[in-house]
C-alpha cells in the first residue's frame, strides 16, 4: 500500500521521533509498565505505522465487505442493513419457567432465543436417573421428552423465531425434538431457523461433556449435518465453538486455531461421507469468545474470516460464496466475570460486546453481571440486553462497516493472528498426515490440546497472582463491603415437578411404539445409516432422552470406559 521510498521515509521519521521526542519524555516520566500486553500475553507496540503493514495487499488481504477474503465482513452493508441478532442465553428450572423467561426477553426486544439446558439433559440422562440427583433444572432447563419441548415453546412461533440450542452429546435428540415439534404444529421443516451447538470435538478438547468416544461422536455430528442439508436448510446443525476453548484458558490465537481446525475436521468428514462442499458448508456456523483486549479480539475475528475463506477455497475447493463466508456468534467472556464487585462486570461486558460488534459478529450474547455468582436475575439480564441495544442504537459503532479497518495497529495484529493461527493449523494437519480431521482426533487422543491450553491457563493465572495482569476488584482496587446482588434461586420443587411430568409421559405413551422406535434406531446404528430419521421417530413416540442415548452407548461404548474413568 506504500512504496519503498515512502516506507523508508516513515521508518526514518519514526527513529527521529523516538530520539527527539519519545526518549526525553521516557527519561522524565517513564511509562506505567515496563511491558504492555494483551490478555493472551501478546506484547503490543507503543505505536504502529505503515511500516508494520508493509506487506499488506489491499485486494488480497482486505478487499471490501461482502467480497473475498471477507476480512472486512461477510455482508456489504453489515449492520447498516440490520443489526446483529441479540440472542441472550436463557434456561433454568422447568420448561414452564424457561418459557416465561423466553417471553420476557422477546418483550424486552431480544431478536433470537438461546437455550441453556441442565446438566442431565446435556449429558443425555433423564431427570429420574440417580446421577441427575441435585442437578435437575439447576443450570439450565430440564428436557426429558418431546412433552418438555412442547411446553418450552408454548405460544412461540417456530416459523418466526430463530432458536439456538447449546447442547452437545445429546444434540441429535434435542434437534430431533425441535423438528418433531415443527411437524406437530404443521410448520414446514424448511422454515425452521436456528443453531445447534453440536460440536463434539470441542468437548473432548475443552468442555468435557461427552458420552460416547470421539470417532462415533464425530459420525453423529455428520449425521445431523447431512440431515439438515436435506430437511432444514435454514437451520445451522453445528456451531463450531471456540468459546469453551477460551474459557478453559487458551489464548486468543489458540482459540481461533483450534476452533478452525475443528471446523475443517467436520468439513473433511462430510466430504468423506460424499456430501458436496457447496451444499453443506453454508450451513456451518461458528461461536467465539470476546475477551477484554478489544483490539486483539477485533483482530481475531477479522483473521478468522480471512483464514476460513482461503482454506475453504484452496484446501476444499469450495466455490459458492456462502461456503467461504465464516459466520459466527459471539459471547462475552464468562471467565472474565468476577464475584467481587459484580457491577464492574457491566463495564467488562460492554467492552467485550463492542469488540464483537467492531469485529463483525452475526449474533451476540452479553453476559449478565451476576453470572459469577448464580444464574442471571431478570434485572441483570435486562441490563445485559440493554448493553447491546445501546451499542446498536446510541454508540454509532453499527453505522460504519469495519470501522477499524485500515488501522495500522489492527491490521498488524490481524496479520500476526492469522500467521500464528495458521502455524497451529498446519501443525495439526501434519499430525494427521495431511488430514486436519485425523490430526484433531490424534491431538485429542495424545492430550495435545489439553497441554497447550493448560500451559496458557497456568501462565495467565500466574500473571494475575503476581500482579502483572490487573483484575479490577480482585487484585487491585479491592473493597471490603458486601457487593453481592440479589440472586436468582431455583425453586426447590423443580425436580419434583419435572419428575411428575416425566412419569405422566411414561404412563400415557404407547410402550410398544416406543420399543419399536428404539429397535429401529438400533437397526440404523448397526447398519451404519444416518440415525436422524430414526431419532425423530423415537422422540415422536415420546421416547426419553436417556432411552435414546442408551442406544448409542450400547452400540459405541462410553468415553469414560475408554479413558478409565469410573
Amino acid at each position: 500500500m506504500y512504496d519503498d521510498d515512502d516506507l523508508a521515509a516513515i521508518r526514518e521519521a519514526k527513529e527521529s521521533w523516538e530520539a527527539e521526542t519519545l526518549d526525553p519524555t521516557l527519561d522524565r516520566h517513564g511509562e506505567r509498565k515496563e511491558r504492555f500486553a494483551t490478555v493472551s500475553n501478546r506484547e503490543v507496540d507503543r505505536i504502529y505505522t505503515p511500516a508494520d503493514v508493509a506487506d499488506l495487499d489491499y485486494d488480497d488481504d482486505l478487499g471490501f465487505p461482502g467480497e473475498e477474503p471477507y476480512t472486512r465482513g461477510v455482508y456489504p452493508t453489515m449492520y447498516r442493513g440490520r443489526t446483529w441478532t441479540m440472542r441472550q442465553f436463557a434456561g433454568f428450572g422447568t420448561a414452564e419457567e424457561t418459557n416465561e423467561r423466553f417471553r420476557y426477553l422477546i418483550d424486552e426486544g431480544q431478536t433470537g432465543l438461546s437455550t441453556a439446558f441442565d446438566m442431565p439433559s446435556l449429558m443425555g440422562i433423564d431427570s429420574d436417573d440417580e446421577m441427575a440427583l441435585g442437578e435437575v433444572g439447576k443450570e439450565g432447563v430440564a428436557v426429558d421428552t418431546l412433552r418438555d419441548m412442547e411446553v418450552l415453546f408454548d405460544g412461540i412461533d417456530l416459523a418466526e423465531v430463530s432458536t439456538s440450542f447449546t447442547i452437545n452429546p445429546s444434540a441429535p435428540v434435542i434437534y430431533a425434538m425441535y423438528v418433531a415439534l415443527a411437524d406437530e404444529r404443521g410448520i414446514p421443516r424448511e422454515e425452521l431457523r436456528g443453531t445447534l451447538q453440536n460440536d463434539m470435538l470441542k468437548e473432548f478438547i475443552a468442555q468435557k461433556e461427552w458420552v460416547i468416544p470421539p470417532e462415533p461422536s464425530l459420525e453423529l455430528v455428520t449425521d445431523t449435518i447431512e440431515f439438515a442439508v436435506a430437511e432444514t436448510p435454514k437451520f445451522k446443525p453445528i456451531s463450531v465453538s471456540g468459546y469453551h476453548i477460551r474459557e478453559a484458558g487458551s489464548t486468543a490465537v489458540q482459540e481461533l486455531a483450534f476452533t478452525l481446525a475443528d471446523g475443517f475436521a467436520y468439513v473433511e468428514d462430510c466430504l468423506d461421507r460424499g456430501l458436496d462442499v457447496d451444499e453443506f458448508a453454508p450451513q456451518l456456523s461458528f461461536f467465539f469468545n470476546s475477551h477484554n483486549s478489544l483490539f486483539e479480539e477485533v483482530a481475531k475475528f477479522r483473521a478468522a474470516r480471512r483464514i476460513y475463506a482461503r482454506v475453504m477455497d484452496e484446501w476444499y475447493d469450495a466455490e459458492a460464496e456462502a461456503s467461504k463466508q465464516l459466520k459466527f456468534h459471539t459471547q462475552t467472556a464468562g471467565q472474565s466475570l468476577t464475584a467481587q464487585q459484580p457491577l464492574n462486570n457491566v463495564a467488562r461486558v460492554t467492552i467485550q460486546a463492542l469488540a464483537g460488534v467492531l469485529g463483525g459478529t452475526q449474533s451476540l450474547h452479553t453476559n449478565s453481571f451476576d453470572e459469577a455468582l448464580a444464574l442471571p436475575s431478570e434485572q441483570a439480564v435486562r441490563v445485559a440486553l440493554r448493553t447491546q441495544q445501546i451499542i446498536a442504537e446510541e454508540s454509532g459503532a453499527a453505522d460504519i462497516v469495519d470501522p477499524l479497518g485500515g488501522s495500522f495497529a489492527v491490521e498488524s495484529l490481524t496479520d500476526e493472528t492469522e500467521a500464528e493461527a495458521m502455524a497451529y493449523i498446519e501443525e495439526i494437519r501434519e499430525m494427521g498426515d495431511g488430514s486436519v480431521r485425523d490430526g484433531v482426533l490424534h491431538g485429542i487422543e495424545q492430550g495435545y490440546f489439553h497441554r497447550e491450553i493448560q500451559e496458557s491457563a497456568y501462565e495467565y493465572q500466574e500473571r494475575v497472582d503476581e500482579g502483572e495482569e490487573t483484575v479490577v476488584g480482585v487484585n487491585a482496587y479491592e473493597i471490603d463491603e458486601d457487593t453481592r446482588p440479589d440472586l436468582l434461586k431455583i425453586d426447590e420443587t423443580t425436580r419434583e415437578r419435572q419428575l411428575d411430568r416425566l412419569e405422566s409421559v411414561k404412563a400415557d405413551r404407547d410402550d410398544d411404539a416406543v420399543a419399536a422406535a428404539l429397535d429401529d434406531l438400533r437397526d440404523a446404528v448397526d447398519a451404519g445409516e444416518n440415525v436422524m430419521p430414526a431419532v425423530v421417530a423415537a422422540v415422536k413416540a415420546y421416547a426419553t432422552m436417556g432411552e435414546i442415548m442408551a442406544v448409542f452407548e450400547a452400540a459405541y461404548g462410553t468415553y469414560r470406559e475408554r479413558i478409565g474413568v469410573a
